[in-house]
């Protein structure tokens, strides 16, 4: 089974970015194999906009509704919420993306293991 996963970083390299503040997210599939970067995908930030909060927040939302997780450093209760009912989960981890995308790829695959009883 592949994971896809949004990782909000400003450098590529560091998970670095609030996810109300993000311009953009690194998206990356992981497999049995390891990951891969899949494509960089330009995002309105929600906070400090003119626009309204809500309607930014959920095109954000759903710019990242293929992706079953979103890596941040740092996440408000609100975005969290939004993200959890689209079926996403997040995880506030900031740090080098490739150790974490190692982590978390062990991690899934251990949690859809145990889910499917093996």
């Amino acid at each position: 089974m592949t994971f896809r996963v949004a990782v909000a970083s400003s450098d590529g390299k560091v998970i670095n970015q609030h996810f109300g503040r993000a311009g953009q997210f690194l998206i990356f599939d992981l497999s049995e194999n390891g990951y891969d970067f899949y494509e960089l995908r330009k995002t309105a930030p929600v906070c400090g906009s003119e626009e309204t909060h809500d309607d930014l927040l959920q095109l954000t939302v759903n710019c990242l509704a293929d992706c079953q997780v979103v890596l941040v450093s740092r996440v408000g209760p609100g975005a969290e919420e939004a993200l959890r009912r689209s079926g996403i989960r997040v995880f506030a981890i900031p740090g080098l993306i490739q150790p974490v995308l190692l982590k978390l790829n062990k991690y899934l695959r251990n949690q859809d293991k145990n889910f499917r009883g093996e």
